[in-house]
């Protein structure tokens, strides 16, 4: 295969970016959503706490747009619909947006999650540093000023690529009480270990915790001599994270593909069975094909839906 070759004085060519580098300013009118939104949305806890925060803080996250190649001026909204109906009952006109170079509504809206710990913090954070007190905030949001204090500290202690690790996750704040008692390396590695496992609970950390070698303790901790855990029983716990890892990456390739072939299977057995000819042989000399069959055209959630697997975009 012959490959490309670039001249030294040329600069190698760049990734393609999916999003503008800078906002762009856009009258609300001028925002068509992707999505119809419930009238009972606005009742919801969710949305009163974005209303309030963005009264009193502002927009901590811009929304994200599309241009309408139809219609010059006009944006499609790509994320951002509860800001952007904030913004409308706020009387707002006009809206900084992030403006997307492709349709990317997939990939921008399941890779982000809106009401991680680590945004809850960085919002909290800008408010407070506006002058807005904690009893206030906490009012606003329907939490405690303590509870406010408390996210205000949420990354004392942990270091930036850890943080960054765990920005866009629905990591709990407890975990982030856990990571602080280890060193910034342990830090990063336990980051990285529950983003490859896809587990951010605080069991989980605690595991990780109580297999973290002395020497990356952020302190001395004297455990009690039943809840001491010998090296050997470490790194077998590492070994065994570091199979299951790569058992689940496994699984997550080829669940796509099997459940686009179980889709394709499903409807081909939906035609077959509504021949009545068919149906009257397979009783006959396979009953036990027909009611497997059976079984699987009457399927109407797809396997590994309530363990939180979804196919991936093809």
């Amino acid at each position: 295969m012959k490959m490309t070759q670039f001249p030294d004085h040329l600069p190698s060519p760049s990734p393609k970016s999916d999003f503008l580098h800078e906002c762009v300013r856009v009258a609300i009118e001028n925002i068509v959503p992707l999505k119809i939104l419930r009238p009972a949305v606005k009742n919801s806890l969710k949305y009163q706490q974005i209303l309030a925060s963005v009264q009193d803080v502002g927009l901590v996250e811009l929304p994200a747009v599309m241009p309408n190649a139809k219609r010059q001026g006009q944006y499609f909204l790509l994320d951002g619909h509860l800001r952007i109906e904030a913004l409308k009952d706020l009387g707002q006109s006009e809206v900084d947006c992030l403006v997307a170079l492709d349709d990317d509504t997939y990939s921008y809206n399941k890779r982000i999650n809106r009401l991680s710990a680590v945004q809850d913090h960085k919002m909290i954070v800008r408010a407070m540093e506006r002058g807005v007190s904690a009893e206030r905030l906490g009012k606003t949001l329907g939490l405690s000023p303590l509870t406010i204090k408390h996210r205000f500290r949420l990354l004392n202690g942990i270091c930036e690529d850890a943080a960054a690790i765990l920005a866009d996750t629905n990591c709990p704040a407890k975990v982030f009480d856990i990571l602080r008692q280890m060193k910034p390396l342990r830090q990063i590695e336990a980051a990285e270990l529950m983003v490859g496992n896809k587990n951010f609970s605080v069991m989980f950390a605690n595991a990780l915790l109580a297999a973290t070698p002395a020497s990356l303790l952020a302190f001395e901790c004297k455990a009690a001599p039943e809840q001491q855990v010998s090296a050997e029983s470490i790194a077998r716990l590492e070994r065994e994270l570091a199979a299951l890892q790569m058992q689940i990456k496994v699984v997550e390739d080829d669940y796509g593909p099997d459940v686009l072939h179980l889709t394709v299977i499903k409807g081909y057995l939906t035609n077959m069975l509504t021949n009545a000819a068919v149906v009257r042989w397979l009783a006959k000399h396979q009953p036990e094909y027909l009611k497997e069959f059976q079984r699987i055209t009457e399927m109407t959630d797809l396997p590994g839906e309530d363990y939180g697997v979804t196919p991936k975009a093809g």
